[in-house]
């Protein structure tokens, strides 16, 4: 599909929405597989002046519900695929279904039906300050929560990722991420930015890493910007010896540390393509990046999460909300353009996430909490030390969990680590971990517990390790500690 097909198709699909009753500022859930549907989705919904919602296909109708009334989703744009898991759900008998052929009960128009509206741009005007999408994630309490984002923030992360990367019309950049997942709106609109190509991967072959590899070479992929995980099965189960994979220039990296090892390893299969570590909560994405220098074998240090991004600013604190200087751990909180407006519908959670300071005039400078501990060092570097909820107590010792889970993955065999902490028969916590082994690597628990012992403290060993043979894994693709802890 060409910028111009997506141009048009889009605007027919803002004529419909605007037709069907949507008025600024309404929400449009967008509830598709992977697909050109997607692209002409996103766009028609903004163009109407709508605020679209990814929604996770895979997720199940009942937390499909509980986004819809809590988000007041009237609009849903779906396929014929999707279908039978919306009518599962427990949707407003008004809900306007676009996309679909089948009649589940609701009111809905085809993409045959869309495709006759007119396909020039409708007439709504908005300003950068008006939400473009609110993006759902878990909440601590297991309610999922809505992190408002406007067209000023959305474009700011589009300008910064296009500049950064130095992306031009002859790129071609793998949507690898699920639109739900904040790396996503790198795929779309840094790309669009810069008129390069999207390129759609599709979900099947996001969970192969042969077939991934596969994909990069015959799709001629240049760039790439997913999760630590994905990388890591790409070098150890991708058959990268069999690919030519010349086409990649450059690998953006996120979500969660990348085990140095492993990022050594894949550096020495791909010499000529850059990385980069990029850091941001989906409440500020990509506030923070790293790229990466060439590094020794033998690095075992954690690779920084580098300095704050365009239109970005940083500070550290202390318990009590103190700036910290350098080489003092603090939690990181950010102020930038890309911030999120706050919460949807949990004016609980907005006062607790922000932090406000003096600011120039009537208004405060906000900045979010991010909730991640991190320290500044001489050479300006910030450095990722763990979440600060991630923190537990066990027996009267502060245990850093992301410690823990370093030092595991420190041990040659092992590929990666986890730690959790389960409440004991004392009243306190107790340390229990998991971990995977590289392809063809061997190892026993005794050997483990001897490396960990050589890096931790006696109180933070774990109580246990468990050598499984993979990780449950959340949408995004990283690992579900909260399905360890329940199995």
């Amino acid at each position: 599909m060409s910028y111009a097909e997506l141009d048009r198709a889009s605007n027919q699909l803002a004529h419909t929405l605007i037709e069907r009753g949507l008025r600024p500022q309404d929400r449009v859930g967008l509830f598709l597989h992977k697909s050109l549907d997607l692209g002409v989705a996103i766009y028609g919904s903004l163009k109407a002046g709508g605020v679209f919602v990814p929604l996770d296909p895979f997720m199940p109708p009942e937390r499909l519900a509980f986004i819809m009334r809590d988000c007041g989703i009237e609009h849903l744009i779906t396929s014929d695929q999707l279908v039978e898991r919306v009518a599962e759900a427990d949707l407003d008998a008004g809900t306007c279904l676009y996309g679909c052929t089948r009649d589940v009960g609701f009111a809905g128009l085809s993409w045959q039906q869309v495709r006759t509206r007119p396909d020039t741009l409708p007439d709504v005007w908005m300003i950068d300050q008006d939400l473009g999408y609110i993006m759902y994630t878990s909440g601590s309490t297991g309610r999922p929560k809505g992190m408002m984002h406007s067209h000023l923030g959305s474009v700011t992360y589009a300008r910064w990722g296009a500049t950064h990367v130095g992306l031009g019309p002859a790129d071609r950049v793998a949507s690898h991420a699920p639109l739900h997942f904040d790396l996503s709106i790198f795929d779309f609109f840094s790309t669009a930015q810069a008129g390069a190509t999207v390129v759609l991967v599709p979900e099947a072959v996001t969970k192969f890493p042969a077939s991934w590899t596969k994909y990069v070479e015959e799709e001629g992929i240049s760039v790439v910007f997913t999760v630590p995980f994905t990388l890591i099965e790409m070098l150890q189960r991708g058959a990268m010896d069999q690919r030519d994979l010349s086409s990649l220039r450059h690998v953006l990296f996120g979500g969660e540390p990348f085990p140095p090892s492993h990022l050594v390893a894949l550096m020495r299969e791909l010499p000529d393509v850059t990385f980069t570590n990029v850091y941001g909560p989906a409440e500020a994405p990509s506030c923070t990046c790293y790229d990466v220098p060439a590094l020794a074998d033998d690095h075992d240090e954690a690779i920084p999460i580098g300095t704050v991004s365009t239109n970005s600013v940083d500070l550290i604190v202390d318990d009590n909300d103190r700036e910290c200087g350098v080489d003092e751990p603090g939690e990181l909180c950010i102020r930038s353009s890309t911030l999120t407006r706050g919460y949807w519908n949990r004016p609980d959670l907005n006062e607790r996430a922000f932090l406000r300071r003096p600011g120039l005039g009537p208004f405060p400078d906000v900045y979010y909490r991010t909730g991640d501990m991190v320290v500044r060092k001489a050479d300006g570097l910030l450095r990722f030390l763990g979440r600060r909820d991630r923190m537990v107590k066990t027996r009267g010792h502060r245990v850093e969990l992301d410690e823990v889970e370093a030092a595991l993955a420190s041990y040659d065999a092992v590929a990666e680590a986890a730690a959790y902490a389960v409440p004991d028969d004392q009243g306190s916590k107790m340390i229990l971990a998991a971990v995977t082994l590289r392809a063809g690597a061997t190892a026993e628990v005794s050997d483990l517990l001897r490396h960990a012992r050589a890096k931790l403290p006696v109180y933070a060993l774990p109580r246990e390790i468990e050598i499984v043979d993979e990780f449950p894994r959340t949408s995004g693709g990283k690992i579900d500690r909260r399905r360890l802890i329940e199995r």
